[in-house]
């Protein structure tokens, strides 16, 4: 099985370095990530200036290829020129801070996954629940993998995006697996005013993230109950409630 592993924090990020060595068990691995850090882009892409690699080595031995680029230009470039077969699998991790709700929209990490999902090859985005890159990531590994051996040996799962968190928490206190759905929790955003040495205004972004539901069927609250939330994604474009609403406007036809 050929694994294209990618993230949104980088190719130094151990998070993916954990994710990479867990998969080999599975597998062979093919790492194409950001260079630097790339959260929160989405499904950005690089038009307007070349896409740039370098070998990227870990330990004395290479790793990967870096793409001075966004997610989705990792695995839409891998894809397209970097590796020599379509991949079977794309894995994207493991990131640091949970990817649950309305999160899912700005995340670079499931954005990468999605690229996958468009040209119909089963994915994966893992994320640990702890913004810290000191959070052990070995867990998250772990539970990645045994899902994606479970995905690659059903064909059901062909052109799926499953997203899994995984609670910041020892190995042996994490009570299981939940199968869930995005909740509907939301951000209050708003952005600090501040100054440089200068006294030159600037802003910083911020805001406070609000989970409202207590349903264990959700990836917000089972994921602070101390479960892995894993989470089937679709995209569906078209608000079918709307079309017949503007099909009876007669202003509009």
């Amino acid at each position: 099985m050929e694994i294209l592993v990618t993230n949104d924090d980088g190719i130094d990020s151990p998070g993916l370095h954990n994710l990479a060595n867990a998969l080999c068990e599975i597998g062979n691995v093919n790492v194409v990530a950001p260079a630097k850090q790339q959260s929160a882009v989405s499904h950005a892409l690089t038009i307007e200036y070349p896409l740039r690699t370098s070998s990227y080595h870990l330990n004395g031995s290479r790793f990967g290829t870096a793409v001075y680029g966004t997610p989705s230009d990792c695995v839409k470039l891998a894809i397209a020129n970097l590796l020599d077969s379509k991949p079977d699998m794309v894995v994207s991790g493991v990131n640091f801070g949970r990817n649950t709700s309305i999160n899912i929209l700005y995340s670079g990490t499931v954005a990468a996954a999605t690229e996958g999902m468009l040209v119909g090859i089963p994915s994966i985005a893992v994320s640990v629940n702890s913004h810290s890159r000191k959070a052990d990531t070995i867990p998250s590994s772990r539970y990645a993998t045994l899902i994606a051996k479970e995905i690659l040996e059903n064909p059901l799962f062909q052109g799926s995006l499953i997203n899994i968190n995984v609670p910041d928490l020892p190995q042996e206190d994490i009570k299981g697996i939940k199968i869930t759905r995005p909740s509907n929790a939301k951000w209050k955003d708003w952005y600090e005013k501040r100054q440089d040495p200068f006294e030159r205004d600037y802003y910083w972004f911020s805001g406070e993230y609000i989970v409202s539901e207590e349903d264990l069927e959700t990836d917000d609250f089972a994921l602070t109950q101390g479960y892995v939330s894993v989470s089937p994604i679709r995209l569906k474009l078209e608000d079918l409630s709307l079309i017949d609403v503007l099909k009876s406007n007669k202003k509009l036809i």
